[in-house]
Order: C-alpha cells, then sequence, then structure tokens
C-alpha cells in the first residue's frame, strides 16, 4: 500500500500526544522529531524535510496549540495541512489547448514505462470524451511500436506510426492526422534516456522545439525515491516540463518521491498510476493524499472509483428488485463482478477512514472462487438463476459438470445465496428510502448484497 511505512510511523508519533491536556514546547520539539526521522526514512528530499518540519513546529509553537484542549488534534491539522501544500496543495488537471489538438510530450527514463502508461492516460482521456490519438515515436527501443500498438488497441486508441524514421518527423506527421482525423488531445510515445545522457536530451529539445507541445509530462517511477527527484529535477533543467505523472504508487511503501517533486522542481504532480491495468490511473489530489498518508482516510476517492465501477442502471434494477424481494442468483453475480472491479480489499480499506489497510494487505476478492461462480452460474437456465428452488440434486448433478465443478460447491454458493436473500428482505420500506439517500453519494447505499 501506498505510503504505509510513512503512515504508521506518523501514527505512532501522534499516539504520544493524545492524553495530554496541554502541550509544552518539549512535546512539540519531541513529535517534530519524530515527523522529521519519518520522513527521512520515507526517502524524503533532506532540503524539503527541513523546511517542512520547521514550518510546522513554528505554527505548532503557537498559542492556539500550546493552550488548545485538543492539542494533538491541532497538530494533525497542520501537518495535514502542510503535507497538501507540499504535494502542491490543490489538483491540476492536464492543459487543454483552445485549438486542437491538445499535444503531451511524454518523457522520461528508461523503463518507466512511458508506453504503457501512455495508453493508460489516453484511455482516461477517451472516458472523459476526449478522442485520443497515441503517436508511436519511440524508434530506439525494440519492439516500442509494437507494444504501444498493443496496449493502444486494449484501450481502444488509434496509434500512428511510420517505423523506423526520424522521431521529430513522425510527431509532426502524428499530430497533422490528428488534425484531419478529429483527434483533439495527441500523446506522443518518445524514447526512454539516462537524464546524464546529453545526445539523446537534445533530441527531446530539439522535439520540443518542432511540435510545441501543450504539455510535457514526466513518467517516473515512485518506487525509485530520491532517483526520481533528480531524474525530475534534470529533465525540468533541460525541457521546462509542466508536470509529472508518478508510476507503481500502489507499490511505494515509503513515498519520498510523492512528496519531494513539487518542492524541488516547482511542477506538479498530475497523475498516479496505482497498478498494472490499463484503467489503473487517477488524478492525483494533494489534500486526499494527505489525508490517506495520516489515516484519515479518502472516502472522496472511494465514491469516484465506486461511480465508475457500478453501472447506474443496473443499481437503478436492483433496487427496485430489492423492494419488491426478487433478488436473484444474476443480481448475485452481477454484484460479485463489480466489487471485482473496484480492485483489492486493502486499496479501498485505505480510503476508509480508521480503517487497518495493512491487515487487509494483499486481500482480494478471490479471483477462484468469482471464476466457480460464474461457471457455475452461467451453467443454470434462466429459470434456475431466478428460482433456485428447482435445484433438485439431477439439477445439481448437470450443472457441476458443465461448470467443471463439485455438487458441494453448487450447495455452499446456494447456501451463501440464501444468507444473502435474508439480507436482502431487510431492505424495504423506511429502510430502502434510507438507502436511497445514502445512494446519493456515490451510488454506495443501493448496493446492498455485496459479499461483505
Amino acid at each position: 500500500m501506498a505510503f504505509e511505512g510513512l503512515t504508521e510511523k506518523l501514527s505512532a508519533a501522534f499516539k504520544k500526544l493524545r492524553g495530554k491536556g496541554r502541550l509544552s514546547e518539549a512535546d512539540v520539539n519531541e513529535v517534530d522529531k519524530e515527523i522529521r526521522m519519518a520522513l527521512l526514512e520515507a526517502d524524503v528530499n533532506f532540503k524539503v524535510v527541513k523546511q517542512f518540519v520547521a514550518t510546522v513546529t513554528e505554527r505548532a509553537i503557537g498559542s492556539d496549540v500550546l493552550e488548545s484542549l485538543t492539542p494533538a488534534q491541532m497538530i494533525v491539522k497542520i501537518v495535514n495541512e502542510e503535507l497538501t501544500a507540499l504535494m502542491g496543495g490543490e489538483n491540476t488537471k492536464l492543459t487543454i489547448s483552445p485549438k486542437p489538438p491538445t499535444v503531451v510530450m511524454l518523457v522520461g527514463l528508461n523503463g518507466a514505462g512511458k508506453t504503457t502508461n501512455g495508453a493508460k492516460l489516453a484511455g482516461f482521456m477517451k472516458k472523459q470524451g476526449k478522442r485520443p490519438l497515441l503517436v508511436a515515436c519511440d524508434t530506439f527501443r525494440p519492439a516500442a511500436i509494437t507494444q504501444l500498438e498493443v496496449v493502444g488497441q486494449q484501450v481502444d486508441v488509434p496509434v500512428f506510426q511510420m517505423g523506423q524514421i526520424d522521431p521529430v518527423d513522425i510527431a509532426r506527421a502524428g499530430i497533422e492526422h490528428a488534425r484531419q482525423h478529429g483527434n483533439d488531445i495527441v500523446f506522443i510515445d518518445t524514447a526512454g534516456r539516462l537524464h546524464v545522457d546529453e545526445e539523446l536530451m537534445e533530441q527531446l529539445k530539439v522535439m520540443k522545439a518542432a511540435i510545441d507541445p501543450t504539455e510535457i509530462l514526466l513518467i517516473v517511477d515512485a518506487m525509485i525515491g530520491q532517483d526520481a527527484v533528480n531524474a525530475a529535477k534534470t529533465f525540468d533543467e533541460a525541457l521546462d516540463i509542466t508536470g509529472v505523472m508518478l508510476t507503481k504508487l500502489d507499490g511505494d511503501a515509503r513515498g519520498g518521491a510523492a512528496l519531494s517533486i513539487k518542492a524541488v522542481t516547482g511542477k506538479p504532480i498530475k497523475f498516479v498510476g496505482v497498478g498494472e491495468k490499463l484503467d489503473q490511473v487517477e488524478l492525483f489530489y494533494p489534500d486526499r493524499m494527505a489525508s490517506r498518508i495520516l489515516g484519515m482516510g479518502d472516502v472522496l476517492s472511494l465514491i469516484e472509483k465506486a461511480q465508475q465501477t457500478f453501472d447506474a442502471k443496473k443499481a437503478a434494477e436492483l433496487e427496485q428488485k430489492l423492494r419488491k424481494n426478487k433478488f436473484t442468483l444474476a443480481d448475485f453475480y452481477d454484484q460479485l463482478v463489480q466489487i471485482k472491479g473496484m480492485g483489492s480489499l486493502s486499496d479501498i480499506a485505505g480510503m476508509l477512514p480508521g480503517m487497518n489497510a495493512k491487515a487487509l494487505e494483499g486481500a482480494s476478492v478471490d479471483e477462484n472462487a468469482l471464476a466457480r461462480t460464474e461457471a457455475i452460474i452461467l451453467s443454470m437456465t434462466p429459470a434456475e438463476r431466478e428460482n433456485p428452488s428447482l435445484l433438485n440434486n439431477s439439477r445439481k448433478k448437470r450443472i457441476a459438470a458443465g461448470s467443471g465443478t463439485q455438487v458441494v460447491d453448487i450447495n455452499r454458493l446456494l447456501k451463501q445465496f440464501e444468507m444473502m436473500q435474508q439480507m436482502t428482505k431487510q431492505f424495504s420500506g423506511k429502510q430502502m428510502k434510507r438507502m436511497g439517500k445514502l445512494g446519493k453519494m456515490g451510488k454506495l447505499g443501493k448496493l446492498p448484497g455485496l459479499p461483505f
């Protein structure tokens, strides 16, 4: 989980303040020392840590904190505000050109994942109503063009390529192609390079001058810590980047890169990659990330994730079925599939205030169990799915043979379903009205019957 180590250490530091009626300067200095050590161990830039702790100390020693009846909460509030400021304060979106197409030049180190994450960004923008185009300008790495075509196909975004010719010529031609075919945003996939390679960096400068991109987005691996910050600084000095996308944030337990890049370069983190799948990309919100670091959850992101995952039409249909007490095996299966789409249970728990995400680390919806459930339900007739009471021993044997499972697996599923049905009977009358009110918050309240 992202920032796991930092979250634990900061929580331990704040815990020591609880129960104290008033704080002395010595108490503040002690907690600041622990904050400093936590940030340094998280691989945050030393100068950034020094300035951060100085700011927190200055605010914490003020009379508002020392004379407060809840000083521990005041300290947490200060740290939360300063972490938010450190990471940029507000979410910064891609700049959209008033004269299409918007040109986004993707740059970064070798192995940073520009090709895959370029496809992620293209897929993300497509969901926002844009018509993206991917342009294959990585002519150095073997099979880079083929890889871009594959991931482009997976996110249903067209790829423009001209083979192994001058990347600048490809970029120009790709932008012109976008103009002619109505693509309003173009992602230029460039070759990876070391930030110390002056010759290759010069090629990027030539491309920038030739195509005048709207955005220059640096793709950088969050897990390399201060190396990511150093790379960002060098690329910024050479190209004047407009923003950063941090990849593999889900595997970064320390968080040094995310907490340092904005302070060192002055350039915002705009996107984060939070998994290997092509839809696992998110806008970066400094305030939400600060809340997660401090164990305060991120309910807004959870609601957005739910809105993206759950089908609004199906949710409305399910609500009507629940009102009439007609929850079927087909509905049961739909809920399992949609929950699967939200990712691991540890990720979800990390967004809930007060939840111990570490206790659920690695937990997820069992893929094999879901596959068995799918096979069993799909081996039933429509009548059997609507009315499981039809399932006698003969029918169960037929379903077991058709799904590659055993009768005991079918009985287990039916038992789970019966329990779920008993729960759904509670959702009637006033209870359903209450669920409807909750449903306005990201439709979460319209989804009873989920396997939790």
